[in-house]
């Protein structure tokens, strides 16, 4: 989706109806600068205020955010809620939260990041930046009333060890933190396999509760975005990987962890709910 075509549709028929961006931002109940912002093309407005647009300006959906013929465009599957606004909505939860880590840790993991980009959709020709993962997962937290710190500050640095060549003790966050990035970061142990060291991996995820469900929400981020990039046998693969080490895991937070055990819950429900789906598609 092109950002500053949309942002012009929305200009052009704001403009035609009267409207000023105040009014349009009160309507939807944004901010001005939020309007200006995407009538710009330096934002995208997420699904919700899209939505709202296309009813407010009565504009159909499909003309406000397809291509010139007015076509759904496929890459909005791609980016369904942009980088940029979710990176405000973290750290604006984080400054009311007074939540330090996750705060240095937004920063941090944007710029080592940086160039990355998520293995793209076969539907989609745009190129994601990988920190919509993270970005998306933190939200995800938020919205099952996740506010612990060190928590969303893992989730924000869960793959720069992993990925990006960082060492362990230059993350800006305290022990904690550090803790549970090291705990999610796999890698293969001198000696063992890579099954064998999977094993290890998520034995040693299980013994702490804050790792379990940085790894559970991790999982149903991938598994939600699985289907349009994941060639049908690693389809398979991964759907026998989450059934033997994940679904373990969301049971041991049942039964041990009950501080998360509503978020599990949820998280359950969703990973479930897409691989059954998959499957059945798959026969």
């Amino acid at each position: 989706m092109n950002t500053e075509v949309v942002g012009k549709r929305i200009a052009d028929r704001r403009k035609k109806l009267g409207f000023t961006q105040e009014q349009l931002a009160e309507k939807i109940g944004v901010s001005p600068q939020a309007v200006s912002k995407w009538e710009n093309g330096r934002n995208l407005p997420d699904i919700d205020n899209l939505l709202a647009v296309s009813q407010i300006l009565k504009i159909p959906y499909a003309t406000l955010v397809g291509d010139e013929e007015g076509e759904l465009s496929m890459n909005f599957r791609s980016r369904l809620f942009h980088e940029n606004n979710m990176f405000t909505r973290v750290k604006t939860i984080a400054q009311m939260e007074k939540l330090t880590d996750t705060l240095a840790a937004l920063v941090f993991m944007r710029e080592k990041h940086n160039g990355q980009f998520r293995k793209g959709s076969k539907f989609a020709a745009e190129a994601v930046e990988y920190i919509n993962h993270p970005l998306m997962m933190a939200c995800h937290a938020f919205a099952m009333g996740i506010r612990d710190d060190a928590v969303i500050a893992a989730i924000l640095l869960h793959d720069v060890v992993e990925d990006t060549g960082t060492r362990l003790e230059e993350l800006p966050v305290s022990e904690e933190t550090k803790q549970i990035v090291d705990l999610v970061t796999f890698r293969v142990l001198p000696g063992k396999t890579k099954e064998e060291s999977k094993k290890v991996y998520y034995e040693r995820i299980m013994e702490n509760q804050k790792a379990c469900i940085v790894k559970v929400i991790d999982r149903c981020n991938n598994v939600s975005t699985m289907a349009g990039c994941f060639s049908r046998e690693k389809l398979a693969d991964y759907i026998d990987e989450t059934e033997t080490y994940i679904l373990p895991v969301l049971t041991k937070i049942k039964n041990s962890f009950p501080a998360y055990s509503d978020a599990a819950f949820l998280v359950k429900y969703q990973i479930i709910s897409l691989i059954e789906s998959i499957k059945a598609m798959m026969v």
